[in-house]
């Protein structure tokens, strides 16, 4: 049986990567950091049943220290890792980008120097970020140069960077996924994307009248999570480490996102959005669009859920979790991809 690590394993691609790894028979261990508070809402489920929650391992750490690390990395000795953990909100960043790098650059390095000193061979996947190309020219490949806009995009950069010396320096099979914006109902309720169909849905409930958002002109290529985390493990599975961008190919606006998520569900979003100066960035980015022509050839990934479906399944989730009946296209489009629905009342109900 293939044991994985994962870290970050309670964020939205931990979760949907742990069962994707135990849908293929893997022995499946997560890190996560001990706190005051359960964090693990998005893995509870897994628990709940009998044949997953048998062969899913939590571990305490933290990728702020090494010595922890090393440890886990000895005695796991697992075959594959997926460094998911992060500082992973860009405008936190800018408030905290001492805590952004120590974490989200020097965590990656402290993952990639455990393995090297506990002497284990394995697979190395890093979460890299489309926010590295930042002002770089659209549409973005591997070969597009950096332009970092904020110390969160700078941090990915370093943590890129160290992936690839350690996989040239130490002969490591490690590979770095430049993904774009991805979303699901699992996504964190401070991103812009999840903000905006959790507000349509209190909405609906007469419980929000207004939604305060910052710059409506940024475009971004948006993706649903589980496509993306099937990507991760297709990179994981090649014959020689490498580095690929994954995205749809396609990009909108958050004028756009608002667009499809009220119209959904009939409402004109100019009645309900407020434009608040504290939700800018020092530093905009304005475009990130991914080409991802060398994922599609060389590990035959390709995105299935797109713009209009993933509104559709965010929204309907949201407004099932408030209590509210939904349209119901966002179930039939996973129905369709999938093959069942997700219980998403049991998946996202309690997510702080």
């Amino acid at each position: 049986m293939q044991k994985a690590l994962i870290t970050g394993i309670t964020g939205q691609d931990g979760s949907y990567l742990a069962e994707l790894l135990l849908s293929k028979d893997y022995e499946v261990h997560g890190l996560i950091r001990r706190a005051s508070t359960f964090n693990t809402a998005r893995i509870e489920h897994i628990y709940k049943d009998p044949h997953n929650g048998a062969r899913l391992f939590l571990h305490y750490g933290d990728v702020t220290d090494t010595g922890s690390l090393v440890d886990l990395m000895y005695t796991l000795r697992p075959e594959e890792v997926y460094h998911l953990a992060a500082q992973s909100h860009v405008r936190v960043s800018f408030d905290l980008p001492e805590h952004t790098g120590d974490v989200t650059a020097l965590g990656t390095m402290r993952t990639l120097e455990a393995i090297r000193k506990s002497g284990i061979q394995t697979r190395f996947y890093q979460a890299s970020s489309s926010e590295m190309f930042g002002s770089a020219i659209p549409p973005q490949n591997e070969s597009t140069p950096f332009e970092p806009q904020s110390p969160y995009a700078v941090a990915k950069v370093y943590a890129y960077w160290v992936t690839r010396d350690y996989r040239q320096g130490y002969k490591m099979f490690a590979a770095n996924g430049i993904l774009f914006n991805h979303e699901s109902p699992r996504r964190g309720e401070t991103f812009v994307t999840r903000k905006i169909t959790r507000a349509v849905a209190a909405i609906v409930a007469g419980k929000q009248k207004e939604l305060y958002l910052g710059n409506l002109e940024a475009r971004r290529d948006w993706g649903y999570a589980p496509d993306y985390v099937a990507a991760m493990w297709k990179m994981l599975q090649t014959d020689q480490a490498d580095d690929f961008v994954i995205g749809t190919g396609e990009a909108h606006s958050v004028r756009e996102f608002l667009d499809a998520a009220f119209g959904y569900v009939n409402l004109d979003w100019h009645d309900y959005v407020k434009i608040d100066p504290r939700y800018f960035r020092p530093t905009e980015v304005d475009f990130l669009q991914a080409d991802p022509a060398k994922a599609r050839r060389e590990l035959g990934w390709e995105p299935r859920v797109f713009f209009g479906d993933l509104v559709k399944v965010m929204v309907d989730a949201d407004l099932e979790l408030i209590g509210l009946k939904s349209p119901g296209e966002g179930r039939h489009i996973l129905e369709k991809h999938h093959g069942k629905w997700h219980q998403w009342d049991s998946q996202v109900v309690s997510m702080g």
